[in-house]
Parts: structure tokens; sequence; C-alpha cells
């Protein structure tokens, strides 16, 4: 019997016509498999199943994931990245419990691609109008000034309501959707949060980049993936801190709102 297998032009323009008939025909696709997405495992002779192509700069790697959790698509990840994603394919799944801790990593500021800001991200789940929503919490570790500006001041939350987020005076409610910015979540990690192109027509900037991909619970996997979207707050530097549960991280963010220290946005999932 033939594999149910989705494969989009995108994948078969990359692949070669060939290679994709004989996916479709079961010559080389497998029986069980690890969703990409939710990493629940799956079987393409029993369930609808999408082709997902991840490209870098020298390395293609073909993934599988639940039709009902992402389409057939083609991502593109940096080199490095793809790279340390392959690695993980055999080696055991080790989520955190929690949410992980938040990990510095250079970022361009925001519309800018000039300087450098040294963010921490946290991943977790938060309770928005009764649904769980995975979130991604951004703080930079120290005032962001706007570009050719001397002052001590932080322009950090300024520069993203310019760029689209939105002030949070609720945590209960959904943020608004921020266009043009994207999270890449590739074989069941984060690997980047993306910001528009600097020029039209251009390829999305990495405003955020994991050294290394960043392990998320499989709860936080299963509620993007069931959304196609990740809610993301930023906060000035010492707003949020480094919170080891979930509970806390949402106190935390209440207190920032209740501040008018917290603006957010909703961005639709890269990849899976």
């Amino acid at each position: 019997m033939s594999p149910m297998l989705d494969v989009s032009d995108a994948v078969r323009a990359e692949i070669g016509e060939a290679e994709a008939e004989r996916l479709l025909a079961g010559e080389n696709a497998p029986g069980d498999y690890d969703c990409t997405s939710c990493r629940a495992r799956g079987n393409t002779g029993q369930e609808r199943t999408s082709t997902v192509l991840f490209v870098g700069e020298e390395t293609a790697v073909l993934a599988f994931a639940h039709a009902a959790c992402i389409p057939s698509q083609v991502v593109t990840v940096a080199e490095d990245q793809l790279q340390g994603a392959v690695r993980t394919l055999s080696a055991p799944e080790s989520a955190p419990a929690g949410p992980p801790p938040a990990v510095p990593s250079p970022a361009a500021e925001p519309g800018t691609g000039q300087r450098q800001a040294v963010l921490g991200i946290t991943c977790g789940q938060v309770l928005i109008d009764g649904t769980a929503r995975s979130a991604l919490v951004v703080e930079p570790t120290g005032p962001i000034a706007r570009p050719g500006s001397d002052g001590p001041g932080d322009d950090f939350l300024p520069l993203l309501i310019e760029q689209g987020f939105m002030p949070v005076t609720d945590v209960e409610l959904p943020p608004a959707p921020v266009a043009g910015w994207s999270v890449l979540v590739a074989m069941g990690q984060l690997h980047a949060v993306f910001q528009p192109p600097a020029t039209p027509g251009g390829q999305p900037v990495a405003w955020w980049q994991a050294h290394q991909p960043l392990a998320v619970t499989e709860g936080w996997r299963t509620a993007a993936a069931k959304s196609h979207t990740v809610v993301v707050y930023a906060a000035p530097a010492g707003s949020i801190g480094q919170q080891p549960r979930e509970d806390l991280l949402r106190e935390a963010l209440e207190k920032a709102a209740a501040g008018g220290v917290l603006v957010a946005g909703t961005m639709p999932l890269t990849g899976t």
C-alpha cells in the first residue's frame, strides 16, 4: 500500500520529480516516524503525513510530520543550526519539565540590523482567554539605546512598538498579530525569531537566534502546533527575570503589564 504522503510543489521542486515519485510510491518513505512538529509517533501508512524539507547552505534534510500539525513545505535554516538539528535525530529527547531558562543570544535591534543587543529568551505556556498558549518572553540583559543615540535611555519597547508590537494591559487577552515576524521551530526545537526584511522583497532577518537549538517541552510544542502561532512578549531589562516555573513567569508578566512595561505580538510558526 502506498504511503499517505503530501508532497508540496515547493518540496517537489527541491528534491526533484523522480525522488518525489519514489516517496509517493513508498520506496523511500518511512513507515513509522517522529513528527517534526509535535514529536509524537506517526505512521505514513495510517495517517496523512506531510513531507517537510529543511534546507541549509549545503545540507538538506527531509523530515515528516502529521498533516494535521503542519502542511508540506520547505523551511530555510542556517547551516550550523541544521547540522545541530540533524544531530538531535539520533539522540534521545530530553525536554525540560518546565520552561527552559533564559538563553542570551546576540540579535539585531528591531528594524535596524546594525547594533547588537544581548537578548534573553524564556519559553513557557501562558493561559490566555482560558487556553494554554505557547509563549516566548524576551528580555535584554541591559538597556537598549536607539541607533545614533548617545543617551543612557532604554528604547527597547519604543523600537518594538514601531515594529508592530502592542502594549499589554491584561495578560488574559490575546495579543494582536505582528506583521512580518515569525518563530522558527525545527525538529521540535526553537531556532530563531525572525523580523521583517530590511528591504522590500528581501529575506526575513533573525532578530533572535539560538547558539544551539533550544529544547522546548512537549506541552509547548503541542500548543504551538495546535494554534500554529506563538505569543511573543518583550519587556525591558530587569522586568521579568529568569523564572523557573510557569506560574512565576505568569506573575512576572502580570506585574510588568501592570507597570506598563510589557509589549507583545502573536506570530506564526515557520517550519513547525
